[in-house]
């Protein structure tokens, strides 16, 4: 595993990203050499060949970041500005699209409760109410339900984190083996 190799391999797919999140082509082009750069210098911390993507793109990450925090001088730099609201919206659609699958997977009452405080923005205490059930309670079924859904997901895929706990990439296993796409596609 060469430097050369990995980014012949992945350099387009870096530039691509910086260019989502940067306007500037030479703003790119500086933060490309900067990640190549750092690439090179950290290529022995590798172990695993499969999770080379995942790294580049983290450096990447960091490097998009840390070049907001230069461009900032000062000023405070909030999610808003980095990633505007209209995008964040999009990520979220995308991201219940994908989840619906699963909490369909889960037994109704569970599937119900997920949908209406994690996608549709109920709070706990108004969904508590509408049940005519204690807050503690419905704390309790929600954390229970948090913990099947997480179960299903480990069914479904293998999931890649950094150091922080942050999913960083993922592998699917395949849909005979996965309870989420068996619910729903009967």
């Amino acid at each position: 595993m060469t430097i050369e190799t990995i980014w012949a391999q992945y350099q387009s797919s870096i530039q691509a990203f910086l260019h989502s999140k940067i306007s500037n082509p030479a703003d790119v082009e500086d933060l490309l050499q900067e990640i190549l750069f750092k690439s090179y210098l950290h290529l022995d911390e590798i172990r695993d060949s499969t999770k080379v993507k995942s790294w580049l793109f983290q450096i990447a990450n960091h490097a998009i970041i840390d070049f907001y925090r230069r461009q900032a001088k000062g000023k405070n730099l909030n999610t808003e500005s980095l990633w505007p609201e209209q995008e964040i919206d999009q990520t979220r659609q995308a991201l219940t699209r994908c989840l619906q699958p699963f909490i369909k997977g889960l037994p109704a009452e569970q599937a119900a409760m997920l949908t209406a405080i994690e996608l549709e923005g109920t709070s706990q205490k108004a969904y508590a109410e509408q049940l005519n059930i204690p807050y503690s309670t419905l704390k309790t079924r929600l954390q229970k339900a948090r913990q099947s859904l997480n179960t299903l997901f480990h069914q479904c895929c293998q999931f890649e984190r950094d150091q922080q706990g942050t999913v960083m990439d993922y592998t699917p296993h395949p849909k005979a083996s996965c309870p989420a796409h068996k619910k729903s596609s009967q």
